[in-house]
């Protein structure tokens, strides 16, 4: 059986469930069903073979054997669009055919800010009526200039954020995930319902997904993902190990919010 393997296999590595629970961000009370082969608390079979993957692997099993094992004990699972192609599509075809805004809008910035600097500080070089008689005083005549030149001050850079933000299209919705806070298992699909991407999200890595319409998101462990949507950061209010089925759409990254 799944559970008896799972648990067999933690103690011969010399954890407990709250190592376990721990690692892979698995709420105790759920690890505590697997073991005893109850897959109720998991919420469906698309979170209790995220559970079974992220479980396998922080014990040292083969995840794919457990997972075809809990699919032969429940019906199968449904043959899914292949995720890979239809990701790479997703974020490839889309860069490919629309205007680099980020770059643009980054060296707009430049300019207008470098124009600016440029003009004060001619306008500082050429008024020197109006500086002596802030200074108080004007230079002597005929003393030798022995004073060094002073150094023109460097721009300012532009900050990157707001083009980042304004780099997004307004026509499709736009959904960046990262596993800041630790691994978690995710699953995206479009507005037709086509599989995106049904996998575990490592700590340190990062998904995007667009789409002209929506993009449903699964995410076995909502608290350890940084998310944003249509170029703006969505405040995490999620706990950790918390399970969310969320929905984004165009506009304000609050819309549609499951």
């Amino acid at each position: 059986m799944i559970g008896r393997a799972l648990q067999q296999a933690r103690v011969a590595a010399g954890l407990t469930v709250d190592e376990v629970s721990g690692s892979t961000r698995v709420r105790i009370p759920i690890v505590h069903a697997i073991e005893q082969d109850d897959f109720s608390r998991c919420g469906g079979d698309v979170y209790a073979r995220g559970h079974i993957r992220t479980l396998a692997r922080a014990v040292g099993l083969d995840p794919d054997a457990l997972v075809a094992q809990y699919d032969a004990a429940h019906g199968g699972r449904p043959a899914p669009t292949p995720a890979a192609p239809l990701f790479e599509a997703e974020r490839i075809r889309p860069e490919s055919r629309r205007p680099n805004w980020t770059a643009a809008m980054v060296a707009a910035i430049v300019a207008v800010v470098g124009f600016v600097g440029f003009t004060l500080f001619n306008g500082n070089d050429g008024s020197g009526g109006s500086v002596d008689v802030a200074d108080g005083s004007k230079p002597a005549t005929g003393k030798p200039a022995g004073k060094p030149t002073p150094t023109k001050p460097a721009d300012p850079k532009p900050d990157p954020s707001d083009s980042a933000i304004a780099a997004v299209p307004p026509d499709q919705v736009t959904v960046a995930l990262t596993a800041k806070e630790g691994k978690s298992w995710i699953s995206a699909k479009d507005h037709n319902g086509r599989l995106l991407f049904d996998g575990l999200l490592l700590q340190g890595e990062s998904k995007t997904f667009t789409d002209k319409e929506k993009i449903d998101l699964v995410l076995g462990d909502a608290g350890a993902m940084q998310l944003f949507v249509n170029g703006k950061e969505v405040g995490n209010k999620f706990e950790a190990g918390q399970v969310q089925r969320l929905t984004y759409t165009r506009g304000d990254p609050g819309v549609g919010v499951g």
